[in-house]
């Protein structure tokens, strides 16, 4: 007599595709891995023609009449060109500043926002939500958004870049669905501790919503350091252009980069160099800083965004 113990089991591995759903088909699969391709080689090639064209010297860009795709040598002479001084270093600064000062702001603004909204019984909560809901059906338009940032003396200021898109309604939307979601019991035991609303803000909001806020974070500095059409509109002087309104101006509107025309004198550089190099060193300038801080955020991206926008 063989008892159960003595009969192996067999452990089936539960598939993650639902039973309706028909299994892939191998044409179906090469498609897929076909098509995956194609966009990433979509998005990855030019990228890699503007970092090569970036490191190429002049005999390389000529040799190949324009972007380079294979790469011979390493020439830094553009990278060192637009940080040694001139517009486009002191370009850099001016969005790093208005990136920070910016994000900074506008978090402060929305989640203080968000957070009163949050609260069903806070005073003019359903005028003020209607007001901001709003602005998703009418907008004012350029000519009084103009005449509000003159008129308050914003003109050729970095504050002109800040302030008219300091809030963003849909991502107080998303942080006040998330203050929302929080069960009303914990702020009732932190009231009932002796807490007032600042703290429950501090300690128990803010903890509870990281993800979120990294999120919304995330959202506010790519904007700020992405945005140019405000430096187009507000600022005359040159020397207050952010780095996107410089690039905006050598890349379509054909104008030659204004460098400190000091020649490079290092060994393996060339002594001036490309014009065409140095426009694409200021595209590789733009897009790093996003690159650099998009892995930190990932992580967040997925749970603050579901976490924010669904109820329930």
């Amino acid at each position: 007599m063989i008892s159960q113990l003595d009969v192996p089991t067999v452990r089936r591995r539960r598939s993650r595709r639902p039973a309706w759903e028909e299994p892939p088909s191998p044409a179906g699969q090469a498609a897929k891995g076909t098509l995956l391709v194609l966009l990433v080689a979509a998005v990855l090639v030019p990228m890699w023609a503007v970092l090569v064209t970036s490191l190429s010297s002049r005999e390389t860009i000529d040799a190949a009449g324009g972007m380079v795709m294979v790469p011979r040598g390493i020439d830094l002479s553009a990278y060192v060109t637009i940080f040694s001084g001139g517009q486009i270093t002191q370009a850099v600064w001016i969005s790093t500043l208005v990136t920070v000062l910016g994000t900074t702001l506008s978090l402060a603004l929305t989640v203080l926002a968000a957070y009163g909204l949050s609260r069903r019984g806070s005073v003019g909560h359903r005028g003020l939500l209607f007001f901001f809901l709003l602005t998703f059906l009418i907008f004012p338009g350029l000519v009084p958004s103009y005449l509000v940032v003159t008129g308050l003396g914003l003109k050729d200021s970095i504050w002109s870049l800040i302030l008219p898109s300091a809030v963003s309604v849909f991502n107080l939307v998303v942080i006040r669905a998330f203050f929302m979601n929080v069960p009303g019991e914990l702020l009732d035991s932190a009231r009932i501790d002796g807490a007032g609303e600042f703290q429950i803000l501090w300690r128990i909001m803010l903890p509870l919503s990281r993800a979120v806020i990294a999120v919304i974070g995330l959202f506010y500095a790519v904007g700020y350091w992405n945005a140019y059409f405000n430096a187009v509109l507000y600022l005359d002087d040159n020397d207050k252009f952010p780095i996107q309104r410089v690039l905006q101006s050598y890349i379509l509107a054909g104008q030659s980069p204004n460098v400190s025309g000091t020649p490079v004198n290092l060994p393996g550089m060339t002594a001036y160099p490309p014009t065409l190099a140095v426009k694409m060193a200021v595209v590789v300038v733009t897009v790093v800083p996003a690159v650099i801080v998009y892995p930190f955020v990932q992580r967040h991206f997925t749970k603050g965004m579901i976490t924010g926008a669904v109820k329930g």
